[in-house]
């Protein structure tokens, strides 16, 4: 996959070993904290003090989606919600060929905008066309389902 050229992949590689126990060790420790009352203790690059640090409940939420990731051994890429990208990233985040998002783009599904000739799309808006296509997949899911146990 390509990256957003200001978006930070691990390392450009996937999680070595160390790093996977690593991260489920902090996981580990910071799933066991009380939700909004999670804390770091790292030193002050000054003063070389340490400093505690409370995680807000959303900020350690983020922390242990991340860390879980890595723990798993996933290759791990942040991409800014106001990132501009291309189709064939856009693409890639979706998990789709570029020419049926361009589909999409032209019947108005997903917005975006002109540079050049180029089409780019606000991460923020692909992001907000998945969650929207996950609902209806799930909602498909679930009706099958429960067409599957009306048969029984």
């Amino acid at each position: 996959m390509t990256m957003p050229a200001n978006a930070l992949p691990f390392g450009n590689r996937l999680p070595s070993a160390d790093d996977r126990q690593i991260a489920n060790q902090l996981r580990r420790i910071l799933a066991s904290q009380k939700a909004g009352a999670a804390k770091l203790r790292v030193p002050d690059p000054k003063t070389k003090k340490p400093v505690e640090i409370t995680l807000t409940p959303a900020m350690s939420d983020l922390f242990l989606e991340l860390l879980r990731h890595i723990g798993s051994g996933d290759a791990v890429t942040l991409v800014p919600i106001q990132q501009m990208l291309t189709t064939q990233q856009a693409a890639d985040l979706l998990n789709m060929s570029r020419p049926y998002l361009i589909k999409l783009i032209e019947k108005g599904d997903i917005p975006h905008s002109m540079v050049g000739r180029h089409r780019r799309l606000k991460a923020e808006d692909v992001f907000a066309y998945k969650t929207a296509r996950d609902k209806t997949r799930s909602k498909a899911m679930d009706e099958l389902i429960a067409d599957g146990a009306d048969l029984y």
